[in-house]
């Protein structure tokens, strides 16, 4: 596994946890020498992950689009940075870079980034590994939605499995990389 790319949100919550378990990842990435793919930002977790990563002397490639870079949210730390036009664009280069992707914590784009992936594997788009860190127990909630809509039919039993989750980001990459 070369690159694994890493859902979060552009803010770092409230719970200081989300940061801890933010850096844990980056690190452990550099220690497996496995990439990070990122959205490019320096703030949140997306700027925890990026730069533990970095610090610990991993390779980190962002994928920003041009507003969000003109906003001067992009980090320009980070090993490689493409600058895209639009969020579209963002999405699939940030595919087409990786071998694997990664949720933590994040609000409404976290989630989108999330369900899209799992949405291309369902439809047999890739069938890249995919992985959610559940630090706290922040997804529980939408882990009890997944498994009721399993439950009532809507997501087969298949298609649940797409989705890897752990608290313990080794125990994840471990899953990942089998």
């Amino acid at each position: 596994m070369r690159s694994i790319c890493v859902f979060c949100g552009a803010s770092a919550g409230h719970d200081p946890l989300y940061a801890t378990t933010a850096g844990a990842l980056g690190r452990e990435l550099a220690a497996r020498s496995i990439g990070l793919v990122t959205g490019g930002g320096k703030v949140g977790l997306m700027g925890v992950v990026a730069d533990a990563a970095l610090g610990a002397g991993g390779h980190v490639t962002g994928v920003i689009p041009r507003s969000l870079e003109e906003r001067e949210v992009a980090h320009r730390g980070l090993t490689r940075l493409h600058v895209v036009e639009t969020l579209h664009e963002r999405k699939a280069l940030m595919h087409g870079l990786s071998d694997a992707f990664v949720a933590l914590p994040g609000g409404f784009g976290t989630l989108d980034e999330l369900f899209e992936t799992v949405t291309w594997a369902q439809l047999g788009l890739h069938a890249k590994p995919i992985g959610l860190v559940n630090p706290g127990g922040y997804f529980d909630d939408l882990l009890a939605f997944v498994e009721g809509a399993t439950a009532q039919g809507f997501v087969s039993g298949a298609n649940r499995a797409l989705l890897t989750v752990h608290e313990d980001v080794p125990t994840l990459l471990d899953a990942l990389v089998r």
